[in-house]
């Protein structure tokens, strides 16, 4: 037995050999695919918005200035609150909805394997063919009532919402129905012989051992909240806008992302380095809250 466990981490240290060998080879196309697609698009990034220009080549050192715009814009701060206010609400009610449709898919109803399909299916559907469908949707519907789309910013919140909803319930009802299935089921036996009920086991057994799952979700769904662009685009454009007493000009439906777009592809050529300080606050913004959540939800994870 001995000798035969001795061959056994013999062989096995004869098959790492290569993989350790050419391990280097391996990892260096990955690498240089990440540091030629990221690194250097967001070193360049974060160079130019301490810069003026017009092209990447063409740029005149402003220091902080483009930050302080960037900051003294009523268009950003307002695209930031309206951004919080829509990745809060989007953020309950998708993983509300996502969690309610996975718990029932998960309790041995028939077509249960249709209905994941079904639910999941407009996800697969790109943002901007989306929000033109469901523009036309909705004003279909409000031009009954004299109003549309885009000439109510109520409207314009809600169609969002109700867009991000239905794209986004089906991928995060697939992510809860594998933290369900992964429940311990002598848990789960063991709390209906205590006595628990349905309610008592959801909120006792079942949602603890399923934060994990929560964590994610709920990770991605703020994170996608605050980056949404094509839906936002294509559905409202920030529209309707209003103009402020001193002239400046505010689009009621538009979010942080769209409104750096707008920023940088707008009339002023000039103010493209405001855009990108714009785009370097939005990532820090983003990255932070992110790691905050994952840092509150991890710790109310059970370890199994």
């Amino acid at each position: 037995m001995k000798r035969k466990n001795d061959g056994s981490a013999v062989n096995s240290r004869l098959l790492r050999r290569p993989i350790q060998r050419w391990f280097p080879l391996f990892l260096l196309p990955m690498t240089a695919a990440f540091c030629i697609g990221f690194v250097y698009p967001f070193c360049k990034g974060l160079f130019l918005s301490f810069c003026k220009f017009k092209t990447t080549s063409n740029w005149t050192w402003v220091g902080l200035s483009n930050y302080a715009k960037a900051l003294a814009d009523g268009s950003f701060r307002y695209s930031f609150w309206y951004t919080a206010l829509f990745a809060l609400v989007s953020l309950a009610l998708i993983n509300v909805l996502a969690f309610a449709v996975a718990y029932a898919l998960t309790q041995g109803i028939k077509g249960s394997n249709l209905f994941r399909t079904v639910f999941f299916m407009p996800n697969l559907i790109g943002g901007i063919v989306l929000g033109y469908i469901w523009s036309m949707i909705f004003d279909g519907i409000l031009s009954r009532y004299g109003t549309g789309i885009l000439l109510d910013k109520n409207w314009g919140f809600w169609g969002l919402i109700i867009l991000m909803c239905w794209q986004q319930i089906g991928y995060m009802m697939i992510i809860y129905i594998a933290g369900l299935q992964a429940v311990p089921e002598d848990m789960l036996e063991a709390a209906k012989i205590d006595g628990a009920n349905k309610w008592q086991t959801l909120w006792k057994i079942t949602i603890p051992n399923v934060m994990p799952s929560i964590t994610i979700c709920t990770f991605l769904t703020l994170t996608n909240g605050f980056k949404l662009f094509d839906q936002n685009l294509a559905l409202t454009g920030g529209q309707p806008y209003i103009i402020n007493p001193d002239g400046s000009t505010v689009h009621t439906t538009e979010m942080l992302a769209l409104n750096i777009y707008n920023t940088f592809y707008g009339q002023n050529v000039n103010a493209r380095g405001t855009a990108q300080a714009k785009a370097v606050l939005f990532f820090i913004l983003v990255a932070a809250i992110g790691l905050v959540q994952l840092r509150a939800t991890h710790k109310r994870e059970v370890q199994q």
